[in-house]
Formats: structure tokens, sequence, C-alpha cells
């Protein structure tokens, strides 16, 4: 058992070489550019092993490849050690690059999208999609007495606004401008 302030070498030296800086290891952190502190700073949150890691904008101000290569971080942790990772940001590229995105506006949950394998739809005969539209499964989110929040993109291509009809059919839920709007 470790005691406060003891502290595991070999694990340490293994996460600097998991985030691309082993080579920095004897280097103060001033010394090192913004995107590699940002590198130093996940695998400092990762030393004592945690079960889940919340990243709040971990890709602001870095270019695109010190992100991507952040995000390989953030994958091989959740694959290799079973961390979940969150992630919080305004960057809806991000969208494209993680396996379940939950969309919140002002305040609550609005959308939440989970990507699906598209070998799996392959191999049910359906094309293998490349966008994110086609490689995400789009949900529509619950509150906790059961109402449903649809996208408001979604209402305006139907056109409505304020009341909508909604009938059950025995296994479909059909939503639409009421009747005496129509």
């Amino acid at each position: 058992m470790m005691l406060s302030g003891d502290y595991d070498r070999p694990y340490a030296k293994q996460l600097l070489e998991w985030v691309g800086l082993k080579e920095r290891m004897n280097n103060k952190l001033q010394q090192l550019s913004g995107g590699e502190q940002r590198r130093v700073a996940i695998a400092i949150a990762l030393s004592n092993k945690p079960a889940s890691l919340l990243a709040d904008e971990p890709t602001g101000s870095v270019d695109t490849r010190t992100s991507d290569m952040i995000m390989d971080i953030f994958r091989r942790f959740n694959r290799e050690l079973g961390v979940t990772v969150v992630i919080v940001t305004h960057d809806l590229s991000l969208a494209s690059k993680v396996d379940r995105v939950v969309a919140i506006r002002d305040g609550m949950t609005s959308t939440e999208f989970v990507k699906r394998n598209p070998n799996l739809d392959q191999a049910a005969g359906e094309a293998a999609a490349s966008s994110i539209h086609d490689v995400h499964e789009e949900y529509v989110v619950l509150d906790r007495v059961g109402r449903m929040q649809i996208p408001k993109a979604y209402l305006q291509a139907l056109g409505i606004e304020g009341k909508a009809s909604m009938e059950f059919d025995g296994e479909k839920i059909i939503i639409r401008t009421p009747k005496s709007l129509e």
C-alpha cells in the first residue's frame, strides 16, 4: 500500500510514454509547449488510476494535430485501462471522434447520439456511412416524468409550433401538426 507522498515511478514513466512525452521526462513544465503541458495534465489526472476522467475543453487552444493526439490518448486509456472519459466541449468536430454525444441546451439534455458500428450495418444489408449523421443514431431524451424532448429542427421541418398532435398506433408514436391547424 502506498502512503501519501509515495508514488509509483514506473507507472508515472509509463503514463508519460503513453501521452508521448517520455523523452521530456526531465524537463520542467514551463519548458513544454501548451500541447505538451496539456498532455502532462492528462497523465497527472490518470496517475491515481481513476475509474473516470472529466475533461473540460481538453482540445481547446491546441492545433488539430495535438487535438487528434489527445483524443487518441483518451481512446487508448478507455480501451486499455477501462477509464470512462467524459469530455465537455463546444467543438462540434469532436462529435465524430467519440462513441456517444449528449447535447445540452439551456442546462438540459436535448439530444443524444450513440455511434453505431458500421460493420454491423453492412452485415444487415445497409450501406456503411461516413458522415456523423449516418454513423450516429439520434435518440429523443425523456425527462423524469416521461416528457420527450424533440429536437427543434425536426419540429420546424414538420411546421409544428406550440402544439403537436400525437397518436400511438400500437408500434410507434406519430407526431404531426394538429388537425385543427392543418
